[in-house]
């Protein structure tokens, strides 16, 4: 099958939305449903909608695609689904195939484009994060925010940019690897290298401490998650060829990834190139070997720190680490493996934070509620410390801690590990 015709098969199967029994047990799960109350914005609710595009019994009026555009994706319909109807799988496919026809807005448009020209290309990702990193230090932030020339900008440029992530002064390189009994790839990605270098840092040394070789193909691109869920299927099926070709050379057990929306798309290859002749295999063999962190560390065993840390800790669960790879327990166990850490649960850990990739931008109201929702169970739990275990999480909370005037830093759970091992050791 040529890729071209790949693209037209971007519709949702009837076999996933004849799943649905309309139960009714996602809708306590929904943020959206729960926010607003709206049979249409639950995921039933969406089913039935895209269903109803199928069938061409309704038109993508502005309206229909903005209450599709509204789910974050979180995905946790399917943890409380009996019936395992796979919503993450039927609304990306919806998006697609409206985005194929060219049936949505202008604005969702401009996204998929910004997406391609973004995110496949490290050095003008660098570069835009360049520039932000100049504008934020250069003083132009202060004044513009001091003065409150931004709100006189239009389209919610202000609000925009005052959930700008800090972009660090360096960048994520890959040290020399080091021997090991065990070797493992990692995937760097596309943003953490700019913004969460040091996550990366740790990860390395965590794993090379545990006597685990760890390289970074230098042919690996964005995972393309962020694609996935804007509609974009076939950008995201280009950077999972190129993924799986640059691990598989890589010769290695496992793949380990830090960021839990990318270890959701990397296990997906093989769904996302299952009808392609020449990939199928080779991504079902690779998804395979996908791991993140948290998991990995756990099976592999690890060297209990001696060092105490005594924080009070609450840990926010990834979505798409919770509900797409099931990964629960693993955070929680290395988090209690730390001397002295106390860990104090939230009333809903797993419900999300309004990140959900590009999201917070897109949907910037709905993602500022679930966001102020998220923010006063954190406050609740007396937490100095917030862990979780994905990038668009973090950059999130530590926005959310901004704007609630909240003490406290938001880090990886292998961060704080990492802490344990080496606390006490003189700075690199």
């Amino acid at each position: 099958m040529t890729r071209e015709l790949l693209d037209l098969i971007d519709r949702p199967s009837d076999k996933d939305l004849s799943q649905c029994v309309h139960c009714g047990f996602c809708l306590q799960q929904c943020p959206t449903y729960l926010e607003l109350g709206l049979e249409i914005d639950s995921p039933r609710g969406r089913i039935h909608l895209i269903r109803s595009l199928v069938d061409g019994r309704a038109e993508p009026t502005p309206s229909l695609v903005r209450h599709l555009d509204l789910c974050l994706q979180c995905r946790a319909c399917e943890t409380a689904c009996p019936s395992a109807v796979p919503f993450g799988r039927i609304m990306e496919s919806g998006r697609a195939m409206l985005v194929q026809q060219g049936r949505v807005p202008l604005a969702w448009r401009l996204r998929v484009f910004a997406l391609r020209q973004l995110f496949p290309h490290p050095r003008r990702l660098a570069l835009l994060f360049g520039l932000l990193r100049l504008y934020q230090r250069s003083g132009l932030q202060c004044l513009l925010r001091a003065t409150r020339l931004l709100r006189l900008l239009p389209f919610g440029v202000a609000g925009a940019e005052s959930m700008l992530p800090h972009v660090p002064a360096h960048r994520f390189r890959m040290p020399p690897s080091r021997a090991g009994t065990r070797n493992v790839a990692l995937l760097t990605g596309c943003v953490m290298p700019l913004l969460y270098a040091r996550t990366h840092e740790a990860t390395v040394r965590v794993l090379e401490r545990h006597d685990i070789e760890v390289v970074a193909p230098p042919e690996q691109r964005c995972c393309g998650a962020l694609s996935l869920h804007a509609g974009d299927r076939r950008t995201a099926r280009e950077l999972a060829r190129r993924n799986v070709d640059a691990f598989l050379d890589a010769a290695v057990e496992a793949v380990v990834v830090n960021s839990a929306g990318c270890g959701s798309a990397l296990k997906e290859y093989g769904e996302l190139l299952e009808h392609d002749a020449d990939y199928a295999e080779k991504a079902r063999r690779f998804s395979a070997m996908v791991r993140d962190i948290t998991e990995f560390l756990a099976e592999v065993g690890i060297e209990p720190p001696q060092t105490p840390l005594p924080y009070r800790v609450t840990y926010q669960d990834s979505c798409h680490l919770v509900h797409a790879q099931r990964v629960r327990a693993a955070p929680r166990d290395l988090l209690r493996v730390i001397p002295d850490i106390e860990l104090v649960e939230l009333d809903a850990p797993d419900r999300c934070c309004g990140s959900a990739g590009v999201y917070s931008f897109a949907q910037r109201d709905m993602s500022l509620r679930l966001l102020d929702d998220k923010m006063r169970d954190i406050a609740a739990t007396g937490a100095d410390v917030i862990a979780t275990a994905n990038p668009g999480c973090m950059m999130q909370l530590e926005a959310g801690l901004r704007r609630a005037k909240l003490p406290g830093r938001v880090v990886h759970v292998v961060e704080l590990l990492d802490e344990a091992y080496h606390a006490g050791d003189p700075p690199p």
